[in-house]
């Protein structure tokens, strides 16, 4: 198990039971009803998984959720639609990426 998922476990064992809810196996397109905060990251590269995205967090938004996009300047990123919140430059491996710094935003719906 990796640091990442000790600081989960450990953050989720100091939350009270009814903090935490089951999700569907298929989040997207599910109710987000009751969801304060809906955190993105990098979806935005396919344009079919880009559309039903889009559409189900704008639903989510519609039901009162703050949406938060983290995207490093993906093809099918809806940008007429979002507000830039801030830049980043991400350090990456050049095996992934074609440099070692990926400059990466962060958007709000």
């Amino acid at each position: 198990m990796d640091h990442l998922q000790l600081a989960a476990l450990d953050l989720r064992n100091e939350l009270p039971a009814e903090a935490l809810m089951r999700l569907p196996d298929e989040l997207i397109g599910a109710s987000a009803q009751g969801f304060d905060v809906i955190l993105v990251g990098d979806l935005f590269y396919e344009k079919a998984l880009a559309e039903r995205l889009h559409a189900w967090l704008s639903e989510a938004k519609q039901e009162g959720a703050e949406v938060l996009i983290g995207d490093p300047g993906r093809s099918y990123l809806p940008k007429s639609s979002l507000t830039h919140v801030i830049d980043y430059n991400v350090p990456v491996t050049r095996d992934l990426e074609d440099a070692e710094i990926k400059r990466t935003a962060v958007w709000r719906l």
